[in-house]
């Protein structure tokens, strides 16, 4: 029966049912695998390996030898392509979700980046504007200056009414 698209996938009937796995669960347990295939202990252990089957299947008693030399180590051979064949997909899977995670920091970095500059520019404009709003300000120097000479003109004021009351004077009593 071919899958009809007006039947939600929930009435679908599977004649082998899907196995339901935690997507992060099978993730993190990839990288790990991954991460351990990468290491100069995994290669260190599979080399040991490899030696050991060799030397039993080489020198060991004919009668327990289970892996000919003769035909190659046939055996061997199979087992580590089984390893290749498993450990390839591992390692696409574990650089597929890196690849996300880079995505996902690049996109969050990407926006914090649009962030400071717009906080940068708004900082900008306000410093211009507070220039601006500062040059219009009077200053210590400026206000000193204009008491000093208002003082000037206040004494003046003083001499020039002080000379004028002075001359009054002088002519009242001549």
């Amino acid at each position: 029966m071919a899958d009809r698209l007006d039947t939600p996938l929930a009435q679908r009937r599977t004649l082998v049912p899907r196995i339901r796995m935690d997507q992060d669960a099978v993730g993190k347990a990839t990288e790990a695998i991954a991460r351990f295939l990468g290491t100069p202990r995994f290669l260190i252990y599979l080399t040991v390996f490899c030696i050991i089957w060799l030397t039993w299947n080489a020198w060991g008693p004919e009668h327990l030898r289970f892996d000919s030399a003769a035909n190659g180590f046939t055996a061997l051979t199979l087992m580590l392509s089984l390893q290749a064949s498993y450990a390839a997909p591992l390692i696409l899977l574990a650089q597929n979700r890196q690849d996300d995670r880079d995505r996902v920091t690049a996109e969050q970095d990407r926006q914090r980046g649009e962030r400071n500059l717009a906080d940068t520019e708004y900082l900008a404009r306000e410093m211009a504007a507070l220039r601006i709003a500062l040059s219009e300000v009077a200053t210590r120097d400026f206000v000193r200056s204009e008491i000093r000479n208002l003082l000037e003109e206040l004494e003046e004021k003083d001499r020039g009414q002080g000379s004028t009351s002075s001359w009054s004077t002088t002519r009242d009593s001549s």
